[in-house]
């Protein structure tokens, strides 16, 4: 049985230290699990107790890890996933990932009504962008549906009539058919559907060009 002969505070990260076995280094683990697992100079260690320590060890490097991403931006469950993948296990990403929903580091029903509320009232898009974007940050398409829901279909539209009268400054000296093209494409691209795009044409052109769109 091998015996723990020496407990060292790394001196560039006083968070970590080095486990020496036999007077042979042998690991270095997080500061804490030496509290954890109350481990001293002289303690025999077996293979379970070690086993123990590595799988929590593993643990707190994942858990940091995703913390440090989550401290530069708010994160969807899937992209904290991706982001592991390469240097853990599927069990420790799965404690990881259990931990950070139970303490609400990671949420995605909150992160997409941000991501709306932000679309909606700064950008100004339609549902159709909207929603793209929820999918490219990895959000659950459950929590995408309801955030996608609460939008409100009255705040939408003048959106979708502010960017047009916007655009319509820009293009109203031009052929009128032109014109309209190029302010229905516009609307298109910031992600409103067919309805909301025809009815603000129909307000600003108040003519028959919407027949072609």
């Amino acid at each position: 049985m091998s015996v723990i002969t020496k407990i060292e505070v790394q001196k560039k990260n006083q968070d970590r230290v080095n486990i020496y076995v036999d007077e042979e280094f042998f690991m270095a683990i997080y500061k804490e699990l030496v509290f954890t697992f109350n481990l001293k100079k002289g303690d025999n260690i077996e293979e379970d107790h070690l086993r123990q320590i590595l799988k929590d060890e593993m643990f707190l490097k994942g858990k940091n890890k995703a913390l440090n991403i989550l401290s530069k931006a708010n994160q969807s469950e899937k992209k904290i996933r991706e982001k592991l993948v390469s240097d853990f296990e599927e069990d420790v990403i799965d404690e990881v990932l259990d931990f950070l929903k139970k303490y609400n580091f990671i949420n995605d029903n909150e992160l997409a009504s941000k991501i709306v509320t932000t679309n909606v009232n700064l950008n100004k898009y339609g549902k159709n962008k909207i929603k793209q974007n929820l999918y490219n940050k990895g959000i659950e398409k459950s929590a995408i549906d309801e955030a996608i829901s609460e939008i409100d279909v009255d705040a939408e539209f003048e959106n979708a009539l502010y960017l047009a009268e916007k655009r319509y400054a820009r293009v109203k000296n031009e052929d009128p058919k032109k014109a309209y093209a190029k302010v229905a494409n516009h609307l298109a691209y910031k992600g409103f559907n067919y309805d909301i795009i025809k009815s603000v044409l129909n307000k600003i052109f108040k003519s028959d060009y919407n027949d072609d769109y």
